[in-house]
């Protein structure tokens, strides 16, 4: 591998602390008692962070989520993980009802009526509904949308490496929040198939997770999302873009890369 591949992530770090480390401080000096909450002062450094990464990474991200998400989300569609909402941007109210997005991080919801509002979602219309609690909280969830499998789509987007307790939590929302026949679609950074690469991702996670809000770079969340065989229909993968399913890579990705991507659109089992 690569030392450049390697030690890349140094500058993001820097940039990072950079930006969050100040504001962050002069919060601490405003109200003390933030040192004691040590899961709002992540989500204040992390709300720092966000704003200065959020935007390039959603521009980058454009093309991919262009064929992944605008075609196919339809119906009510959770966004588990919204940050600035940037995944409104690629929602198209002609075919989505409601737009649901989940953030537990109140600092992020004024980005997120912004950008809902930019395609024509909002609260006042009731195509919009912004939840503070996490995507492992389904009972809340559902509570919120009127029970049970009432989710058509589900959208992911570079969220579930942060997600607490993974496996629990992506099976719960397929099992108890989407719909029969509901869709399940993703874009997330990934474990890397290769042995060096995921070392590194390993030896980076416990830093990288302090100034990210507890991303970690080594989650294989494609394989906790692949391996629930019982949920997902079981035809095999389609390459019409049409109606694209199964999981798949980022073309023309290079292998070495610390951020290894891996995308995909799952349908649920009809009973």
């Amino acid at each position: 591998m690569k030392f450049s591949n390697i030690v890349a992530i140094v500058t993001d770090l820097r940039l990072s602390i950079q930006q969050a480390v100040r504001p962050t401080l002069m919060a601490i000096i405003k109200s003390p008692t933030l040192i004691f909450r040590p899961r709002a002062l992540s989500r204040l450094f992390f709300y720092h962070v966000w704003t200065l990464f959020g935007p390039g990474i959603n521009a980058n991200g454009n093309e991919v989520k262009s064929n992944l998400i605008t075609p196919y989300a339809k119906g009510v569609v959770l966004d588990i993980g919204a940050g600035l909402g940037h995944t409104a941007l690629y929602l198209s109210p002609s075919r989505v009802r409601k737009y649901v997005a989940l953030e537990p991080n109140v600092l992020m919801h004024p980005h997120i009526r912004e950008a809902a509002a930019h395609v024509g979602f909002s609260e006042e219309s009731q195509t919009l509904l912004i939840l503070a609690c996490g995507a492992e909280d389904w009972e809340s969830i559902a509570l919120a949308i009127g029970g049970q499998n009432r989710v058509d789509t589900i959208v992911s987007v570079l969220t579930l490496c942060s997600v607490p307790e993974p496996e629990r939590t992506i099976k719960a929302l397929a099992d108890k929040v989407l719909k029969d026949g509901g869709q399940f679609i993703f874009y997330e950074h990934v474990a890397s198939k290769r042995p060096d690469v995921r070392f590194w991702q390993w030896f980076w996670s416990p830093i990288w997770k302090i100034c990210f809000d507890g991303c970690v770079l080594d989650r294989p969340t494609d394989d906790y999302i692949q391996k629930l065989e019982n949920i997902w229909e079981t035809s095999p993968a389609i390459n019409d873009d049409e109606d694209r399913r199964g999981i798949w890579g980022l073309e023309g990705e290079d292998k070495e890369h610390l951020f290894w991507h891996q995308m995909g659109r799952l349908i649920k089992c009809s009973i």
